[in-house]
């Protein structure tokens, strides 16, 4: 309870600073200590309930598909160029596969996607059968979902805009945090210190303990 009340006080602070003339991003930063990533590395994927932001996709898939951005079998050795590769793995924030093509795209596309941290995965991205109604569901969980790959000792994510109702992102952060903390060996311990921030303001520190 203590957590989301001082959330709160730190959300009506950030609320007071000056108006940008664009709709800010709320930042997530969650610093970790007696904690090595090395060792732990930490994966997670969270369904928030507020989606944040409209991901750009793009599809491996046997078949041209309307849902989605598509790139067929055919289209693959175009990217054997590496700056065409680079390009692709920059345009889009999330890539689904159907499992036929995921050797192949392994072996075409795997060495720049994997250190991006957008090869599609089964938990989140891997597809046996397609249709038009299988698609729409997963655009929209990976629209509602935030993937976390710790490579360092501090966490921050995009959680939601300024635009949102203070309910609203003050319940995706919450969310997060529980879901961080659960999967930290030695829960609150594992944390330094929490803060939020909008894209042109200092960060705010959230009191823990």
């Amino acid at each position: 309870m203590e957590f989301k009340l001082e959330l709160k006080k730190a959300l009506a602070e950030l609320r007071k600073s000056k108006e940008r003339k664009f709709d800010q991003t709320v930042d997530l930063i969650v610093n970790l200590q007696k904690f090595d990533v090395k060792k732990t590395p930490l994966n997670l994927f969270i369904n928030v309930p507020f989606r944040i932001k409209d991901k750009k996709i793009a599809g491996f898939l046997e078949v041209k598909n309307p849902k989605v951005d598509t790139i067929t079998q055919e289209e693959f050795k175009k990217y054997k160029d590496k700056k065409a590769l680079r390009n692709l793995v920059k345009k889009y924030d999330f890539f689904i596969s159907q499992a036929s093509l995921m050797p192949k795209v392994a072996t075409t596309f795997g060495r720049v996607l994997g250190p991006a941290g957008k090869m599609p995965s089964p938990q989140l991205g891997i597809i046996v059968n397609i249709n038009d109604k299988i698609i729409d569901e997963l655009k929209n969980k990976i629209n509602n979902s935030i993937k976390i790959k710790v490579k360092e000792a501090s966490i921050k994510l995009a959680i939601g805009k300024q635009s949102m109702k203070d309910e609203e992102i003050l319940e995706n952060i919450n969310i997060i945090y529980e879901s961080i903390l659960k999967a930290l060996p030695r829960d609150k311990e594992n944390i330094k210190n929490v803060e939020i921030k909008f894209t042109m303001t200092k960060p705010v520190k959230i009191k823990i303990r």
